[in-house]
């Protein structure tokens, strides 16, 4: 398996495992305020991570270079940086236009995704 899919698959997991304890903590306390955080991290950093992580285990994807890497850290951060943040905006803490800080880098990982996608189409079929 290629390194970068490995990095995707151990940040995938950490956040995965960082939303259980979250989505446990919820529970115990009965305090739910927090779910929308709860689920961007498990939807933007387990579920969307795994499936980028994946892609670029497929044959005949980009493997190395600038682009998964920078994807990698566009997405993980933006991923990371927005259940950090998320909390704070809910709370009233920040201001939501605080947001764009984490947004905008998920939305330029998931661009940088769609040119791999975009390039592999471009490639002649394999077999």
């Amino acid at each position: 398996m290629p390194r970068v899919s490995s990095a995707f698959f151990l940040v995938a997991a950490l956040c995965g495992l960082a939303g259980m304890a979250w989505g446990m903590q919820m529970g115990k306390s009965g305090d739910h305020t927090l779910h929308a955080a709860h689920a961007h991290l498990n939807l933007l950093g387990w579920v969307t991570l795994s499936i980028m992580g994946g892609f670029y285990a497929l044959p005949g994807t980009v493997k190395g270079g600038w682009l998964p890497w920078t994807n990698l850290v566009l997405s993980a951060g933006g991923a990371i940086w927005m259940a950090i943040l998320l909390p704070r905006v809910i709370a009233g803490k920040v201001s939501g236009a605080l947001m764009v800080t984490a947004e905008a880098p998920a939305v330029l990982g998931m661009v940088l995704f769609i040119v791999a996608v975009l390039l592999t189409l471009r490639r002649p079929a394999a077999g």
